[in-house]
């Protein structure tokens, strides 16, 4: 997707050689445009998999998210990183590491929004180890429904996540693969869309 190419480019900063800052269109401040451009494309990529449901986790995930499940009509269900006390049903959850924050949440689904019947659309901003992806997958077999494929905005393909995801048995669809990240430059896997998928 060279749109979102051009804005890692320009608006990206490299942290150092595996973080890489976007908070300025991705995962703060929010560029509606592009994510409606990216739910679209992601909608092009997975029209043919019957998709019920979008899950993403809270809260980077919820704007490319949103932006497919609308593509998609179908609702957008994100793993929450709290219990709130307005949830009083069984919950379906899984433990979550988070590259960037160094942290591991336990995040939750209700069972009221996830059943066996769903073919579910993972989708989530960035990919460095997989851990989101595969803790929103166990959630989806908790629910014995069935992953259809994860979507990803940017993957570093330099770390291990994508491997992980794959060696697992699922589809990944990333549209934007950083190679590397040295000094303050990007540096993009020489891939298309089209053959991701």
């Amino acid at each position: 997707m060279d749109l979102l190419k051009q804005r890692v480019k320009e608006d990206g900063v490299v942290i150092d050689e595996r973080i890489l800052k976007v908070d300025g269109f991705l995962n703060h401040q929010i560029d509606a445009q592009l994510m409606h451009e990216i739910g679209n494309t992601f909608h092009e990529q997975f029209k043919n998999e019957g998709v019920t449901k979008v899950l993403t986790i809270e809260a980077s995930g919820i704007a490319p998210a949103i932006m497919t499940a609308l593509h998609f009509n179908v609702p957008c269900l994100f793993a929450k990183k709290a219990k709130p006390s307005t949830l009083t049903k069984d919950v379906y959850h899984a433990d979550i590491h988070s590259f960037t924050k160094n942290n591991t949440s336990t995040v939750i689904v209700s069972d009221e929004f996830l059943s066996e019947d769903d073919r579910v659309l993972i989708i989530d901003d960035f990919l460095a180890n997989g851990d989101a992806s595969l803790g929103l997958n166990e959630i989806v077999q908790q629910a014995q429904a069935t992953t259809v494929g994860i979507g990803i905005v940017v993957e570093k393909s330099f770390q291990q996540g994508r491997k992980r995801l794959e060696d697992s048995g699922l589809n990944v669809s990333s549209l934007c693969k950083v190679a590397s990240l040295k000094g303050n430059n990007v540096t993009f896997v020489d891939e298309t869309v089209s053959e991701e998928v």
